[in-house]
C-alpha cells in the first residue's frame, strides 16, 4: 500500500536525513540505524498502524529495508482485518 509505504519513508527520514534512501536498502547496514532506533521504529510501526508486533515478529529481514517493513504491516493488518 502506496501509504503504508510513505508513512514509514517520513519516519525513516529522521534518520537518514537527505539519504536517498531506496525501499530495498539495509539501513542496518548502512549504519542508519542503532539499537535505540530500532526500539523506537518498533513503536512506530505498533502505533502508526495499530498492530502489534510479537516476539516472533522481531527479526531483523523485518526491520532492515522499507519494503520489508511494508510486508511486515502488511502480514499484519491482514490478519486483523481477516478476524
Amino acid at each position: 500500500m502506496k501509504e503504508n509505504r510513505e508513512k514509514i519513508k517520513a519516519f525513516l527520514a529522521r534518520v537518514v536525513g537527505d539519504y536517498d534512501l531506496q525501499d530495498n536498502e539495509d539501513i542496518f547496514g548502512l549504519g542508519f540505524v542503532n539499537s535505540m532506533f530500532a526500539m523506537q521504529l518498533v513503536l512506530f510501526v505498533e502505533q502508526e498502524f495499530k498492530i502489534s508486533i510479537e516476539n516472533e515478529d522481531l527479526e531483523i529481514d523485518n526491520f532492515n529495508t522499507v519494503n520489508a517493513l511494508v510486508n511486515l504491516v502488511e502480514r499484519k493488518t491482514a490478519v486483523l482485518t481477516s478476524n
